[in-house]
């Protein structure tokens, strides 16, 4: 007769070595599953910071334009095409001077293509337009953090770009991982 995991083996009187392994396996592995004893708990998911894809149909006739406008400076920014790349951002701008994500493009475009200069200050810009419009967002502020991060390495001073550039990274770690943001992952 068997009672809580006791069987009598050929009539030896040894436990049942196979229902108590089971039993203290379970016990063991049920910490693991339990919500209050996992190791760490993640201070905030990560997020997917916007693209410019997902906005080319939000607003009115000249956003869309002007958004339109910042998705073929990073075609061509991904084409190596800069110049032309410059000009549709410049072009965004001039049809919809309120657009924040052709001052954001514009910025990673002057930090990729080495020359900061006013980066920041179009940082700013977008940061501020984007503010006005009620559209900031983590989405929106992983690219503000990462750009902030990556003009400050621009600028030598790489140990207060980390805490910018390991924050994006934080909250995008797909997109901010490497400290970089290409015209392919903004698009």
């Amino acid at each position: 007769m068997a009672t809580l995991g006791w069987a009598d083996r050929e009539g030896s009187g040894r436990p049942a070595r196979r229902g108590v392994r089971w039993l203290c396996a379970v016990l063991l592995l049920l910490p693991l599953f339990s919500p209050g004893c996992r190791t760490r708990p993640p201070a905030e998911s990560p997020v997917r910071g916007v693209r410019v894809g997902d906005v080319l149909e939000v607003g009115d006739p000249a956003r869309r334009a002007s958004v339109r406008l910042v998705a073929q400076g990073l075609d061509a920014d991904r084409a190596g095409e800069l110049r032309r790349a410059r000009g549709s951002y410049e072009r965004a701008i001039q049809v919809d001077p309120t657009n924040p994500y052709a001052y954001l493009a514009l910025a990673r475009h002057n930090l990729d293509g080495g020359s900061p200069g006013d980066a920041l200050n179009l940082v700013d810009q977008a940061a501020a337009l984007f503010d006005a419009e009620g559209l900031r967002s983590p989405e929106v502020d992983v690219h503000l953090i990462g750009l902030r991060g990556w003009d400050l390495e621009s600028r030598g001073r790489p140990g207060e770009a980390n805490l910018y550039v390991e924050r994006a990274a934080a909250l995008d770690p797909l997109l901010w991982q490497d400290g970089y943001l290409s015209a392919q992952e903004l698009r």
